[in-house]
């Protein structure tokens, strides 16, 4: 089994509003001779205890890392996520508890920090690549496939005041994806740049990943991109640690918590209801035929969507369109009816989801009004929000089910030759 890279134990951080230090000579003096003696810290730090101005980003807490895995950390604006990268980065220091942590770390948290505007291109590599703590030799070892990364060979020379954003976050970046630290800590370093340019950051961070002795942490709201890079992850919220483990199974409570069940909206003949002067949303609704009153939606569970709209126009011919999302952003299915001529008035819609066929997770459904199968009238976009359990029987296997759906389809396994029955 592999070390063990980084170990935190009971780590909080507490900030005062406002304020640097505890507002007090004195009570600082005391918390450092309490910290460097290894005693408790007082109680003007107890959690129980906080004062108005007195704010706890991080909440007790505790996890291992070993060498060559990749973690991410998931979690909500002001979770924490940040601050707990800042500690293990040495940054900042924890209120309570600590941080071990073996070989070298290189952090991107702050993608083009110490970049100076009247500087070139070039001059601004080796002078982040020094904060970054890279040496000259190994800046200019690196230097051509830096220049090549970020694909700005004909403005190296050129003064990054004079840079795009995206020049200016293509540069930082490729920097940054070039140093040849043990444990790289990434913070939302793709929440920036163009689809084409986070494709290559994502394959150069797959690239590191693969490296059996490289060990990553990997902050991003892009749950797609963290649970295609990192097999465990972490899930902070107000500073407290509310799972952690495999990423799927992180990510979907996550997801989970963010959506709860929006079976039904309605507007009926209203102004509220949503559309525009050619069509409009009267109502919307997922009908699933549970087991019993007490049941869930679970994989076995056949749901029916059942919609009304109003067409606006007399003669109209119109097909209605459903998507299904998962709260990664992947499109399960595009299931469309058939075209009908309409005349203006209500036209009611039903589709059948069959049991047995979507995954467990959390899903979306979006409801797309066409006319003349390909002029698109009114796109209801996240109209019902579900999520579908898990149900197992006859197996002794609990691991996350792969797939985007999972249906039962006709399976025939016997062996070739049937043996005689005595």
């Amino acid at each position: 089994m592999s070390k063990i890279v980084i170990e935190a134990a009971g780590v909080s951080k507490i900030y005062r509003l406002g304020a640097i230090g505890t507002g007090s000579f004195r009570q600082d003096v005391k918390r450092w001779i309490n910290k460097t003696m290894g005693q408790k810290n007082n109680a003007f730090f107890h959690e129980d205890k906080l004062a108005a101005d007195q704010f706890m980003a991080l909440k007790d807490i505790s996890f291992q890392v070993r060498q060559g895995e990749t973690w991410g950390i998931v979690g909500p604006n002001g979770a924490g996520k940040s601050t707990l990268l800042k500690i293990i980065s040495r940054i900042i220091q924890p209120s309570s508890g600590f941080v071990r942590g073996r070989g070298t770390v290189g952090s991107l948290l702050e993608v083009g920090t110490g970049f100076h505007p009247e500087l070139s291109g070039r001059e601004n590599i080796y002078i982040s690549g020094s904060l970054l703590g890279m040496t000259k030799a190994q800046v200019l070892r690196q230097f051509d496939e830096i220049v090549a990364f970020s694909g700005l060979e004909k403005f190296i020379d050129t003064p990054v005041k004079r840079y795009s954003s995206g020049m200016y976050v293509r540069l930082a970046f490729a920097v940054a994806a070039h140093l040849n630290a043990d444990i790289l800590i990434m913070d939302e370093v793709l929440a920036v740049g163009d689809i084409e340019f986070q494709k290559r950051c994502l394959d150069k961070m797959q690239e590191v990943a693969k490296d059996s002795q490289r060990t990553i942490l990997f902050v991003s709201h892009n749950m797609q991109a963290v649970s295609h890079l990192c097999r465990k992850a972490i899930w902070l919220q107000q500073g407290a640690m509310m799972a952690m483990g495999d990423t799927s199974d992180v990510v979907e409570k996550y997801i989970g918590s963010l959506q709860q069940n929006k079976l039904h909206v309605a507007w009926g003949e209203t102004k509220e209801a949503p559309g525009n002067e050619y069509v409009r949303i009267l109502s919307m609704e997922l009908v699933p035929q549970l087991l019993s009153a007490k049941s869930v939606i679970d994989i076995r569970t056949p749901l029916t969507v059942k919609f009304t709209i109003r067409n606006q126009q007399d003669n109209a011919l119109l097909n209605a369109g459903l998507h299904l999302f998962n709260y990664a952003g992947e499109c399960i299915f595009d299931v469309a009816s058939l075209p009908v001529l309409c005349s203006e008035g209500a036209i009611q819609g039903e589709c059948q989801i069959p049991g047995n066929f979507l995954n467990d997770g959390a899903y979306y459904l979006s409801l797309i009004i066409v006319q003349d199968t390909s002029i698109p009238l009114f796109y209801y976009e996240g109209a019902l929000h579900f999520e579908v359990a898990d149900f197992r029987e006859n197996t002794t296997w609990f691991g996350k089910w792969k797939g985007a759906v999972r249906p039962q389809f006709p399976f025939r396994f016997e062996p070739s030759i049937k043996q005689a029955i005595p």
